[in-house]
């Protein structure tokens, strides 16, 4: 019973303990509720005021969005508006140009209509003025076209004789300039008084006076004579006599004639000189052509070009190891016939090799390279026949590929056979000379170039349009730092520039 009543009571209390349990977490239940209300009325307030916030900005954004879209629809239309007029402006010039380029078309179909109308009249007119000549005339087209062709022959050879001429005339104003360009002494093998011998020239005078008019006021008269011949002119204390001093032959013999032609005339003055020497030039080269003439008859050669005589003839200024080159040719041709006809050989090609052997010499100063080997060149430009240019080729050869270059050989050693023992130095003085003339040469604006004093001095004439007063002491120092330079010589070199301007009216 007690048991009973104690479960009892335990049920009991169980079940207040519930109720109240119950109760308790209906209130706390409520209260949560309560809460989550007003937090969910809160945050629908906040949504609400954000929804409506952003809504606000997005109709803001919008009317931006809008006015921006406005205005470039603006811009656009005006861009559009303004390209429709450019292509409504382009399509009006276009059709302006295209019925321009119409009417255009039409005048012109009009004036070709109208020319080929015209031409058709004109070749009518052209058909009858024909037919009217050929009845004046008593010619026909063929005919006149024949007389005309023969008449245009004519007036052509004419013009090339007369360009022929001319240029003849040019040739032979470049050899009168190349004249002084002969070769000069070389290679003699003699003593040093020979030397001098053949590189000055004593000249008597009737007496010391003459001196005096020859060196003229101020020295104008010498200078002249220099001037014109290329030489130096020594005047010292010699009684009666002058000295003419020149490493090229063909000047001194040119200076030593005119200035025998001055003393004898007596007129003596800067003018004349020019006057004199340069007929005396013209004798010269005379002379050369007639010594030219005179060697290929001695040597009985036959069908040579004058040219080539003229050639030949220079050789007679020229001497190697003391023997005169134009005698020693002659003589080389004589002595190759003679051989050649000893043992049956050719003896006209060994004639004639043995007289052109040394044609080379008398270019070797224009032209480098071994003289046989410019004689070469220079048979063949003058139609020699090979077998002499072989044996002019051939004759300084160790192997020589034919007879006749072997009896040419033989028969320059023969006529070449003497002593002698300074071959060397005279050898190396003329090299010298030419090269201070080349140096100053070389120069623009150089005229003419002379190395005199035997080398000691260079005496330059330049162009006076060309070279001012002050242009001429610059070449002078160009020149001598060139020589310096370029050149190996003993002693002192002087270097001289003349610049000379002349003013010549002719009173008529």
């Amino acid at each position: 019973m007690d048991a009973l009543i104690l479960v009892l009571a335990v049920l009991a209390a169980l079940g207040t303990g519930a109720a109240a349990g119950f109760v308790l977490r209906a209130v706390v239940l409520g209260r949560r509720t309560s809460n989550a209300v007003a937090e969910a009325s809160r945050i629908v307030e906040e949504a609400e005021e954000e929804r409506k916030r952003s809504l606000l900005e997005a109709k803001e954004e919008a009317l931006s969005l809008r006015t921006q879209a406005e205005a470039d629809l603006r811009e656009r239309r005006s861009e559009l508006q303004s390209q429709e007029r450019r292509l409504a402006n382009r399509e009006e010039n276009i059709e302006r140009r295209a019925d321009n380029l119409d009417n255009r078309e039409r005048h012109q179909a009009a004036e070709e209509k109208r020319l080929e109308e015209e031409h058709t009249r004109l070749e009518e007119m052209k058909r009858q003025e024909t037919e009217i000549l050929e009845n004046l005339a008593s010619l026909s087209v063929n005919d006149a076209r024949d007389l005309l062709m023969r008449k245009a022959e004519e007036e052509i050879q004419y013009e090339v004789a007369r360009r022929y001429r001319d240029v003849e005339q040019v040739a032979r104003d470049e050899a009168d300039q190349n004249a002084r360009k002969v070769i000069t002494l070389a290679i003699h093998r003699l003593a040093s008084d020979v030397v001098s011998e053949n590189s000055v020239k004593v000249i008597s005078l009737p007496n010391d006076d003459m001196k005096g008019r020859l060196i003229g006021r101020e020295g104008r008269n010498i200078r002249a004579i220099e001037a014109a011949t290329g030489v130096d002119l020594i005047i010292d204390d010699t009684p009666e006599a002058v000295t003419i001093s020149c490493f090229d032959p063909v000047r001194r013999e040119i200076a030593r004639q005119a200035i025998t032609k001055l003393i004898s005339d007596g007129r003596i003055h800067p003018a004349r000189i020019e006057e004199v020497v340069e007929k005396t030039r013209n004798e010269v080269e005379e002379n050369i052509r007639e010594e030219g003439e005179r060697a290929v008859f001695e040597a009985k050669a036959r069908g040579m070009n004058p040219e080539l005589v003229k050639l030949l003839g220079r050789l007679k200024y020229r001497y190697s190891y003391g023997e005169n080159i134009l005698q020693h040719s002659v003589q080389v041709s004589q002595l190759s016939a003679m051989l050649a006809a000893e043992i049956g050989a050719n003896i006209e090609v060994a004639k004639l090799g043995g007289l052109l052997h040394d044609i080379g010499k008398a270019l070797t100063h224009e032209v480098e390279g071994p003289h046989a080997e410019i004689g070469a060149d220079v048979a063949r430009r003058y139609g020699i026949p090979h077998e002499v240019e072989r044996a002019i080729m051939e004759h300084h050869d160790e192997e020589r590929g034919s007879v006749e270059a072997f009896i040419v050989a033989a028969a320059d050693a023969i006529s070449a056979a003497r002593p002698g023992s300074r071959r060397d130095t005279l050898e190396h003085y003329a090299k010298r000379l030419e090269e201070l003339e080349k140096v100053a040469q070389s120069f623009p604006g150089v005229e003419k170039s002379y190395a005199i004093q035997a080398g000691r001095e260079v005496r330059i004439l330049v162009k006076s349009a060309e070279i001012d007063d002050v242009m001429a002491s610059k070449l002078a120092r160009d020149v001598v730092k060139k020589i310096e330079d370029t050149l190996v010589y003993p002693g002192l070199i002087k270097v001289t520039v003349i610049r000379e301007t002349r003013a010549v009216e002719v009173a008529r």
